[in-house]
């Protein structure tokens, strides 16, 4: 008897990535959706894939989804070479829920995922069903008309509808769109609990604070990659660290006080009259800073490291309106 595991059918490695991508690029015609885009995403992560409206976040979904096929390069997803003989399988491994869950709204909760279940092949439709209306937190609205829900609820329909088959990678497109912050913070929550049970995230947001507090690392695009890494790690490329300072009154001459200090690369006074400092170390700036204020008779209200945001890095990546470059 052979014991070789077929590797159109093997399970993924949990030690490889969950999705290896390398110099990928599709075209449609004469334009370029995404090109020569490399990246690669481990299990249990929750990727970020940011960008402009046109900038290929979702036909890099589509691409990556066996939905429609590159022009160029290549990628493992969950443990298969994108290739046509292989899209079975990786439909298989993978779910993807659109910005639109795509309900069918005179069908029930219920009715709509044992539809799926049924496109899934899948031979335990009702327990699947129930785990994941339990995952999500609605197996008491399961007899609910899906016209009859909210749109924050019938995102998570979507999201069970995606959970059925037990997917390896779960692509997350928009999400959270038109969500009010209550609907949203549910979503937020499922995604941390999926990711505690070891499913790979792969979400494209245009809510940076959404990025932020979610995702492990982030890609930001605008048709080509321009950085990938952790928000902090995107901070520490493009920017100096800071040290925010603020006191009861104005400084009378703050340039003496501030610009002589040691590790100080630059200052200036934000709109909200908080003194900002650029240093290269805040923990070792702050004590001669503490010091050298209460000298020039200042009453400090509070000295503390700030940090820019992840929406600062997209902003200073990203300065393309790119749907508009291709009208």
């Amino acid at each position: 008897m052979n014991l070789t595991a077929d590797p159109a059918t093997a399970a993924p490695s949990r030690t490889a990535p969950a999705l290896v991508v390398e110099g990928l690029t599709k075209r449609f015609g004469t334009r370029t959706a995404f090109e020569n885009v490399s990246f690669s995403v481990n299990h249990g992560e929750v990727f970020g894939f940011l960008g402009p409206n046109g900038a290929g976040k979702t036909t890099t979904v589509r691409t990556l989804g066996t939905l429609i096929a590159p022009t160029s390069g290549h990628a493992t997803v969950a443990g298969l070479p994108l290739i046509p003989q292989n899209g079975v399988e990786i439909r298989r491994r993978i779910a993807i829920m659109p910005e639109a869950p795509g309900l069918y709204l005179r069908l029930s909760v219920a009715e709509n995922l044992s539809y799926f279940a049924g496109l899934y092949e899948l031979t335990d439709g009702p327990a699947r069903i129930e785990r994941a209306l339990r995952a999500v937190n609605l197996l008491d609205r399961a007899d609910e008309l899906c016209r009859s829900l909210s749109k924050g609820l019938r995102q998570r329909v979507g999201l069970a509808r995606a959970l059925l088959s037990d997917p390896t990678v779960l692509f997350l497109d928009e999400p959270t769109s038109g969500l009010d912050p209550v609907a949203a913070g549910t979503v937020h929550d499922l995604i941390d609990a999926l990711r505690n049970r070891g499913v790979t995230i792969f979400l494209t947001t245009h809510r940076l604070a959404e990025a932020e507090r979610l995702c492990d690392r982030v890609a930001i695009m605008n048709t080509t990659l321009r950085l990938v890494g952790t928000p902090d790690e995107l901070r520490e490329q493009l920017f100096s660290k800071r040290l925010e300072i603020r006191t009861r009154e104005p400084l009378a001459d703050p340039e003496r006080v501030l610009a002589g200090l040691a590790g100080v690369e630059s200052w200036h006074r934000a709109d909200d009259g908080a003194y900002v400092l650029a240093v290269a170390d805040p923990g070792l700036v702050a004590p001669d800073a503490a010091r050298a204020l209460v000298a020039a008779g200042a009453d400090v209200l509070s000295l503390s490291p700030s940090q820019y945001s992840l929406e600062d890095v997209y902003l200073r990546l990203i300065d393309t309106d790119v749907e508009a470059q291709n009208r």
